[in-house]
């Protein structure tokens, strides 16, 4: 089968003629028919989590946005059949036992697989996944238009679930592209005033256009003086990976505002700590998200309360995608289809 595989850090990608994967008792193989491209897939490719790289599994299918068709499955397996539409998150695997898992907390498995990092993902024509970590995508959706949710939708979901009740909450949603404009959605969905703020017009228009009541350019206007002008806002969820937009942010939050980390930097943040304490600053990460979370975006999706932005592209123009990504050109979410 065809894969684009990551053989060293800071080096294109590289399609090439790998085995298909041979499922066990307990597994499936999906033929693919969509895999996202996040941001978080280039921070792998360019070893730019330090603490990550270490476990990277090298040589390395990426991507973990996978949706596709169960073509071959396991002896055990009996809640999947061939040609079922299903989906693989970044949480590969789980186990099931620690007391993060007893706690619904399965996201933070210390003995957890991690899709397109840990194990191999879905850049490439077919993908192996536990049966018991695959969620069944509804007959609403294409493969193409879920294959998002299973991260960029995922993660926004889970951060604004934990914030609390946002009805009658002014939220800030900084860079409108893969995540942010789901954000966006969510945030609406669960009763927010959102404001977007980004460095594209292009993308504050397509921000409007989801419902945001508010649109900051801040690259032309002074974000934390406008914001802070009606007293700050409630919540800023950072889904850029930039660090110039998490010093924005935290500026931007009123007393008692919780900042949301979302987008991931290479570089570290920080901010003053007499200023987190005179204001009584929350800072909340979140990591991914529970398949019962995921449950739940799919079931927004299907009700049609969510809806992703895509751009497909050829699994053979992922370098040209990675570039884009590096320079935030996407205004969505990229979506890599192998045939």
């Amino acid at each position: 089968m065809k894969a684009a595989l990551l053989r060293q850090f800071r080096e294109p990608l590289l399609l090439e003629d790998v085995d298909r994967p041979i499922p066990t008792s307990d597994e499936i193989v999906i033929q693919v028919e969509a895999c996202g491209a996040c941001h978080s897939d280039v921070h792998v490719a360019d070893g730019d989590w330090a603490q990550l790289a270490p476990i990277v599994k090298r040589p390395l299918i990426l991507g973990h946005e996978i949706a596709g068709r169960v073509v071959e499955r396991g002896s055990g397996v009996r809640d999947l059949g061939v040609g079922d539409l299903v989906g693989v998150p970044w949480i590969h695997w789980s186990c099931g036992q620690c007391e993060f898992c007893r706690a619904n907390d399965e996201n933070l498995c210390p003995s957890q697989k991690i899709t397109g990092v840990t194990v191999d993902g879905g850049y490439a024509e077919f993908v192996k996944a536990p049966a018991s970590h695959v969620l069944k995508i509804p007959s609403s959706l294409s493969s193409i238009e879920a294959a998002p949710l299973f991260c960029a939708g995922l993660t926004c979901y889970r951060a604004l679930k934990k914030a609390g009740p946002l009805l009658g909450r002014r939220l800030a949603v900084f860079g409108i592209g893969g995540l942010g404009h789901l954000a966006i959605q969510l945030g609406r969905h669960f009763g927010a005033e959102v404001v977007a703020v980004d460095v594209s017009d292009a993308k504050l228009e397509f921000a409007a256009a989801l419902g945001a009541t508010q649109v900051l350019n801040a690259a032309s206007s002074d974000v934390v003086k406008q914001l802070r002008r009606g007293g700050g806002v409630h919540l800023c969820l950072v889904s850029s990976g930039t660090k110039a937009a998490y010093d924005t942010a935290f500026y931007s939050l009123r007393p008692k505002g919780t900042l949301l980390v979302v987008g991931l930097p290479a570089e570290n943040i920080c901010f003053p700590p007499i200023l987190m304490a005179a204001g009584e600053i929350r800072i909340e990460a979140s990591a991914v998200g529970t398949r019962e979370d995921l449950k739940q975006v799919l079931a927004l999706a299907d009700a049609g309360k969510l809806h992703c932005q895509i751009e497909c592209r050829p699994l053979s123009q992922v370098n040209q995608v990675f570039d884009d990504l590096r320079l935030g050109r996407a205004t969505g979410r990229i979506v890599l289809t192998p045939q």
